[in-house]
């Protein structure tokens, strides 16, 4: 039988968690209503309670966790500097974890911030529906925002850019450059971040005429040695289109560099974009287009939406969706 939560005996009484754990608890105050309708809900439902967790909840420890894919990735390790910043401005401290993009390991360190009483989860999830159950679990026990990727039947508020309008901004873009045919380069299909980067160009791409040709979405992982793989087959076999589509700055380095390698010219004989807008992507050969990810306000946006629910403000989760911009440089003729 699956073990009743305090957020089951909030929906019953149609009241928000904080106002559950106060009339139980008796940390604060609430009115004789209030905590009758609570009481008769949680009895309703049988829900016992944990006195250990609540008192953990009334003493916080002004911690927050944070656990991303890859603390090696540059965008994830510029969004920790962000939310690390974010949280100092309200007095809270960063405890951060890595998965190294392991649901296996992610699930472990998700354990371990909830036994280590953070007051707080904000998470990367690595896989869209593998990290599902061990989210679950955590949002159960802790106000959890999830950032960037996200995964679906999770009680919790999101925060991350709009992965249609970056690649509407990318597709317009080429379009208006005269390209006519594409290519996608990805890593697998594994979390919502590359499937709405997917979903999105190939949307965009019919909608403005240019053809994705057969054989010219590829899927790998986001990485430098991958990009170099998959544009160095293109190059030997189907032969490079007019423009690659990268999901990431990583993959689109190493497109550049597998073009550089074989005397192929950039933007001269096809054009290159990017994902993410890290630090390294104004620094290669040519610098490199690519959508910027608004990090310090996601980071920002972020810390906002679990302080509410560290404030005990009942409201609805969110789901905020920031407008991407794109930075145009040299590698689309900027």
């Amino acid at each position: 039988m699956q073990r009743v939560t305090i957020r089951d005996v909030a929906e019953r009484a149609q009241v928000s968690t904080a106002t559950v754990s106060r009339a139980l608890s008796g940390a604060k105050p609430v009115s004789p209503a209030v905590r009758e309708q609570v009481q008769r809900a949680a009895d309703e439902l049988g829900y016992a309670g944990n006195g250990i967790a609540s008192a953990l909840r009334r003493s916080r420890t002004d911690t927050v966790g944070m656990l991303v894919p890859s603390i090696a990735n540059p965008f994830f390790t510029g969004l920790v500097e962000h939310v690390e910043h974010a949280l100092q401005q309200v007095g809270r401290q960063l405890f951060l974890c890595s998965s190294r993009s392991d649901p296996e390991l992610e699930a472990q360190r998700l354990r371990s911030l909830v036994a280590r009483q953070v007051d707080g989860i904000v998470i990367s999830p690595v896989h869209g529906s593998l990290s599902t159950p061990a989210v679950q679990r955590a949002a159960a026990e802790l106000p959890l925002v999830q950032v960037d990727r996200y995964v679906t039947g999770v009680d919790s508020d999101w925060i991350g850019v709009d992965d249609d309008a970056a690649l509407d901004l990318v597709m317009t873009h080429l379009a208006e450059r005269g390209v006519r045919s594409a290519a996608f380069v990805s890593s697998q299909l594994t979390n919502s971040s590359t499937e709405l980067r997917l979903a999105g160009f190939r949307r965009h791409a019919a909608r403005l005429d240019v053809a994705v040709p057969e054989g010219h979405v590829l899927l790998g992982e986001y990485s430098i040695e991958w990009g170099r793989e998959a544009a160095a087959g293109l190059i030997a076999t189907a032969g490079l289109p007019d423009a690659v589509v990268c999901a990431d700055d990583l993959i689109a380095l190493g497109v550049l560099q597998a073009c550089a390698a074989a005397g192929v010219a950039v933007p001269g004989d096809v054009l290159v974009t990017g994902f993410d807008d890290i630090p390294y992507s104004a620094l290669s050969a040519p610098p490199l287009t690519t959508v910027h990810q608004p990090q310090a306000e996601i980071a920002a946006e972020a810390v906002r939406l679990l302080s509410r629910v560290l404030g005990d403000e009942p409201t609805a989760h969110d789901r905020v969706a920031l407008r991407p911009t794109l930075t145009v440089r040299a590698s689309t003729g900027g």
